[in-house]
């Protein structure tokens, strides 16, 4: 029931959301020589891609995967939602079932009822009595076929009244099931972009030339590095002093048991994750249902100031809530980065923070 949670080419996702644009071609693409920064080198086949070439890659694959985070976020909401809205269903149609039943026993009382007052024929009360020769049992019937006419106005009010409830019951059913084909389209929507930006990706990926990748990644651990010492220089870490609770400490110990296990995008665990399908698990096993996307997490649960962070809280990052990592102390967040990496241990101050909230304030 689970929306790729995002951003970087690392363990730890780049701190910068930079615009999209093609990165430049590799000299062995263009048959040039290389750049005057000396940064391309001979590869045997050709040349390989520059400093500043390879920043472009960088932040071209930085984009990319943002985009597939956000999408696999919209994804997970209207999964989630779809969901809900089929237990709705399931629950109006039980309604519609147990109320034509009761529907139809009122209709039989009612028919009966009919039948009674038609063998009883139409005179009126005093013909009744005047040729009565008991008028003690006349009496005595006068009341009883009074209860029993008091009796039918309570059984045709009834029928209406579930008449009516069955005729609101089906106009549920059609809402609900409205919004859930509305939903099962953004799925798809949100899939297809999913697969879309994950395979422009991997074809920009699949450009680079072994030596190429692991450049690439020096780049990126330089960015994280650099972003990350950038929150540490600030002295905030000084001032974070909250010791855990104990479903914090649940919840870390949870995500931690999940290190190393590869990301999937719309995915809740046992065996694979994405940003918020482990976020949300982790509180989960401590005893606390929270939201099953980023966004709704920030939306919904309590924010505090970052100073009174304490393990076991949630940081979500980029200013569309687009990813999140939990808190573990010593300003490091686990967390699971983006397709093709796994669940990993990162710096909290890596990634652009937009705020902070805790599940079990």
């Amino acid at each position: 029931m689970a929306l790729v949670c995002t951003i970087t080419v690392l363990a730890v996702p780049a701190v910068a959301e930079a615009a999209p644009g093609r990165p430049t071609p590799r000299p062995s693409e263009t048959g040039q020589p290389g750049g005057a920064d000396g940064g391309a080198q001979p590869d045997g086949a050709g040349r390989t891609a520059g400093s500043s070439d390879l920043d472009e890659v960088r932040k071209r694959l930085d984009k990319l995967y943002h985009d597939a985070g956000v999408a696999t976020e919209a994804y997970n909401a209207a999964e989630e939602k779809a969901d809900r809205q089929s237990r709705q269903l399931v629950a109006l149609a039980k309604r519609i079932v147990d109320g034509q039943t009761k529907l139809d026993g009122l209709q039989k009382k009612a028919g009966a009822a009919a039948r009674a007052q038609y063998r009883g024929g139409g005179l009126p009360p005093e013909a009744k009595l005047m040729l009565s020769e008991d008028p003690r049992s006349f009496l005595d019937g006068t009341d009883r076929a009074r209860q029993g006419q008091q009796a039918t106005k309570g059984l045709l009010g009834e029928l209406t009244r579930t008449q009516e409830d069955l005729r609101q019951y089906a106009e549920d059913a059609s809402a609900q099931w409205k919004k859930l084909e509305a939903n099962r389209k953004t799925k798809a929507a949100a899939k297809k972009k999913i697969k879309k930006r994950i395979a422009e990706a991997e074809k920009v990926e699949s450009r680079l030339e072994k030596e190429e990748r692991a450049r690439l990644q020096a780049l990126e651990k330089a960015a994280q590095s650099k972003a990350q010492a950038a929150w540490l220089d600030s002295g905030i870490l000084d001032e974070i002093k909250g010791k855990a609770s104990a479903a914090g400490r649940k919840a870390v110990a949870y995500a931690s048991e999940q290190l190393g296990k590869p990301y999937e995008w719309g995915a809740e665990g046992p065996t694979t994750y994405d940003c918020s399908g482990l976020t949300s698990q982790a509180w989960l096993s401590a005893g606390r249902t929270i939201p099953r996307t980023s966004q709704e997490q920030w939306r919904r649960l309590p924010r505090i100031d970052i100073r009174e962070m304490r393990p076991g809280d949630l940081i979500i990052y980029h200013d569309d809530a687009s990813h999140v990592g939990m808190y573990i102390g010593g300003g490091s967040i686990i967390h699971a980065p983006r397709p093709g990496r796994h669940v990993t241990v990162a710096g909290a101050g890596s990634m652009s923070i937009l705020g902070v909230v805790r599940p079990d304030k």
